[in-house]
């Protein structure tokens, strides 16, 4: 049946057992006719093609400074994201990456801490700072009405930060309580000590922070960190949003300048030096339940298994109808939520699952996860289950690219490990192309237990 008159006016009302059309006609006439859905067959689905993902123009500025520019965006703002090498990979000692990024809005030689956020709250501006193990980012959100008089605040943070005595001291104190708090969670300790058994204690993924640490950190380190890696030969912009001409000229003007102090870094590199002993348990007593993380050290995007892993890990504990999820919460009823991933990082990656669990059900558990680990080396995945998590990846993906932001979120994954565009498309045609056969094999070459590395942390049973 169709419904094309352009004299009608169609109204659908819907009821348990079918849909109803009113008809409105010129004459105003009612009448109702009837089409039947069966509503026992879903609709058919079908994966995509192609990513389409929008992509960034590139440019140069003056300085050197990559600009990656995304116009993806209906409302009349922007994201201006500033991303440098200062993770915590190249610091001398624990705590002086993040301390220094965290540290960027508490004075220049111009503003305080407070005129900094009185100036970027008075325009309805928000900047977002994150220290990670590999990159430091400072973004800024903004109207583009009120670009100009919010980017000068940020180029003064990134340029002419000054660390006050006082300001650092009080950071330190706050950052020092919100440890000792943190640490008394399970799941934040056990999140901890895996990476510490993955890739050992010296190493800059691994490295276990410890509270005496905050007593060791000086403000010279700080500023000395900051003028060695917050510098236009390390860093890298991604502006995305309601993007034009005079935004890229902004931010030219801004940070195209060559007043930005370069210095010589030399190249820091690290060798894993994994935990020889595999399964750890560390008692916190009075704990409600034990945080489980099992895992290994793996690699990150660049290498040709990593799409292909990233099936295998999604029908073992990535999404919420996994295996992992559908024996230990629905069937066994031993938590919650358990939940797999890997993450990929500049130098490296790991796997790891994860969950919390009653005391008394702690190694019932580990064992369950462990057969589904099992299953998934020894047993071929069905057609249907490797449908259904196919069709999931290509929502994923897709949702993931919904929005100018979300856009620069996916940019900056390719960039850290040195990707472009057509690594999407190829993940496409993975998810897509992959097999049941690919999987098992898979499995049987990643997810030994053998290779694991099991953190236990709960109250002894």
């Amino acid at each position: 049946m169709e419904f094309n008159n352009p004299n009608v006016l169609y109204l659908r009302v819907n009821d348990s057992e079918s849909i109803k059309f009113a008809v409105l006609t010129e004459s105003l006439q009612l009448s109702f006719k009837m089409v039947t859905t069966n509503r026992a067959t879903p609709p058919t689905l079908n994966l995509i093609e192609k990513a389409g993902i929008i992509r960034a123009e590139k440019t140069t500025l003056d300085n050197g400074i990559s600009l990656y520019a995304i116009n993806a965006g209906e409302q009349d703002v922007v994201k201006v994201e500033l991303l440098f090498d200062a993770g915590s990979w190249p610091q001398s000692a624990p705590l002086v990456a993040s301390a220094t990024n965290n540290m960027l809005e508490e004075g220049t030689s111009m503003l305080s801490a407070r005129q900094i956020a009185e100036k970027i709250d008075f325009h309805g501006a928000f900047i977002d700072l994150r220290p990670d193990k590999d990159i430091a980012s400072v973004s800024l959100y903004s109207l583009n009405k009120h670009l100009e008089n919010t980017l000068s605040v940020v180029e003064q943070m990134v340029k002419d930060s000054i660390f006050p005595q006082r300001e650092f001291d009080i950071y330190v104190q706050n950052a020092r309580q919100k440890f000792k708090v943190e640490n008394e969670k399970v799941k934040v300790l056990a999140r901890k000590h895996f990476l510490q058994a993955v890739f050992g204690n010296e190493h800059p993924y691994g490295k276990l922070l410890q509270e005496e640490h905050f007593a060791q950190l000086e403000r010279q380190q700080l500023v000395d960190f900051y003028k060695k890696y917050y510098s236009a030969d390390n860093c890298t912009i991604i502006v995305s949003g309601k993007v034009n001409e005079s935004t890229v000229a902004l931010i030219e003007k801004h940070f195209g300048k060559t007043d930005w102090e370069n210095t010589k870094k030399e190249p820091t590199s690290f060798e894993p030096l994994s935990n020889s002993l595999k399964k750890q348990f560390i008692e916190k007593k009075g704990a409600l339940q034990s945080a489980i993380r099992i895992g290994r050290k793996l690699f990150n995007k660049t290498h040709p298994n990593f799409q292909k892993l990233f099936v295998l890990e999604t029908v073992l504990g990535g999404y919420f109808g996994s295996r992992l999820m559908a024996n230990i919460r629905e069937d066994k009823g031993y938590t919650y939520g358990i939940g797999s991933a890997m993450i990929p990082m500049k130098n490296d990656g790991y796997f790891f699952i994860t969950t919390e669990v009653g005391a008394d059900v702690t190694n019932a558990a580990i064992d369950e996860i462990y057969f589904e680990m099992k299953r998934l080396r020894e047993e071929v995945v069905p057609d249907d289950e490797l449908q259904k998590v196919k069709n999931y990846m290509m929502g994923e993906l897709l949702r993931s690219m919904d929005g100018p932001f979300s856009l620069s979120d996916r940019l900056k994954g390719l960039l850290l490990c040195n990707l472009d565009y057509d690594y999407y498309e190829q993940f496409v045609e993975t998810v897509k192309n992959i097999t049941s056969d690919d999987l098992i094999e898979l499995a049987q070459q990643y997810f030994k237990q053998e290779d694991m590395h099991e953190i236990v942390i709960g109250q002894r049973n």
